[in-house]
């Protein structure tokens, strides 16, 4: 399971729609229920910032390049579920998930975007109508807007309302999402190219692969081999969700580029998220633990975190040490994973590399 503020399809047809996604495995099916109790919302680079100086301050804005670029339509192109989708117009943008409207709008097309999803949190999208309940999308809502071009993923759903808004004749271009730092040029090129401003694509690639790089210079250096291990966790404590991530959870490339150890992968955990348990807790011992900000708001804090099960004994609890993180940029592999990245430094390597 991947999951990121887009966190996939829930709702009573969840399952039928784990069946579409070959890319993201099975992942956001099995948090389908808990995911719809929980509510979760869950050009240029002439005069560039320090990292640190666009992490928090900047965490729920975009940063678009200068200039609107001008789309070069029609386009054709391939759909990951294996259609080809022909784009004629850009005016009318629906971008049905957090990351995709992320990469829109920082690509300078936002004037053009007419919809969001519920995960699109940061502010330029905040005054455009939600097509989505909870996490599944409304179909109606979505036609209702007279989109010229729909934008999904493949954990988009439920599959009906994809097939209704394609059989109404609107161009519908599903990509595969981000798994890690190597896809983050991937998503913003397949956007670029299919929006008709490849151009504007490549500059912003380079622009974020740029900014992650300087990031990742700020990393300290383990002279003594010793990289500190971090568990992700996914709690939603109003659900009663407490899960402990593994190999495919989608932080592992996040930890590894902050120089860390992914410390549920590590510890045999091949998988993408375990129900937390005080024997996988030990077994990965956590020199620090990675938390969605909404998450650890949901147990407590600090407090409530220690009370689970395992947490207490680990040596993150015992140091009280966590990374917090945005809910809805966290895991989006996109424009701003640079202000992600220098947020997972800053905390987990502050004062003498302990974390709050």
């Amino acid at each position: 399971m991947r999951i990121s503020q887009d966190f996939a399809p829930t709702g009573p047809d969840a399952a039928t729609t784990a069946r579409r996604r070959p890319a993201r495995g099975r992942a956001a099916a099995a948090l389908a229920l808990a995911l719809v109790l929980t509510g979760c919302g869950g050009g240029g680079d002439a005069a560039p910032k320090s990292a640190s100086a666009r992490s928090s301050a900047d965490a729920d804005r975009v940063e678009p390049l200068a200039g609107a670029p001008k789309p070069k339509l029609p386009v054709t192109v391939d759909s990951a579920d294996g259609e080809k989708v022909t784009i004629g117009s850009t005016d009318r943008i629906v971008p049905l998930t957090g990351s995709l409207s992320e990469i829109v709008f920082t690509l300078g097309l936002g004037e053009q975007v007419v919809a969001r999803d519920i995960t699109a949190t940061f502010e330029q999208a905040a005054r455009l109508p939600v097509v989505t309940r909870a996490h599944d999308v409304s179909a109606e809502s979505v036609l209702s807007l007279k989109p010229t071009i729909v934008l999904a993923d493949t954990t988009t759903g439920p599959s009906e309302a994809i097939d209704q808004i394609r059989d109404a004749g609107i161009p519908l271009l599903v990509v595969e999402p981000a798994q890690g730092l190597d896809d983050v040029g991937r998503r913003i090129g397949t956007i670029a190219e299919a929006l008709g401003v490849p151009s504007a694509g490549a500059e912003l690639k380079e622009r974020t692969e740029k900014r992650i790089a300087e990031v990742q210079k700020t990393v300290p250096d383990h002279t003594d081999g010793e990289k500190p291990r971090v568990a992700f966790l996914y709690l939603r404590g109003s659900a009663s969700v407490y899960l402990l991530g593994g190999a495919e959870s989608g932080a592992g490339s996040l930890l590894e580029a902050a120089g860390a150890v992914d410390a549920g992968k590590e510890s045999g955990l091949d998988k993408d998220f375990t129900a937390i348990t005080s024997e996988a807790l030990a077994k990965a011992a956590p020199d620090a633990i990675l938390l969605m900000t909404k998450g650890f708001e949901s147990v407590g804090g600090m407090d409530g975190l220690v009370r689970i099960p395992g947490i207490a004994e680990t040596p993150a609890g015992m140091d009280r040490r966590v990374v917090t993180v945005d809910d809805g940029v966290l895991l989006n592999y996109g424009p701003r994973t640079d202000r992600v990245l220098t947020e997972i430094v800053e905390q987990l390597y502050a004062k003498g590399g302990k974390g709050r």
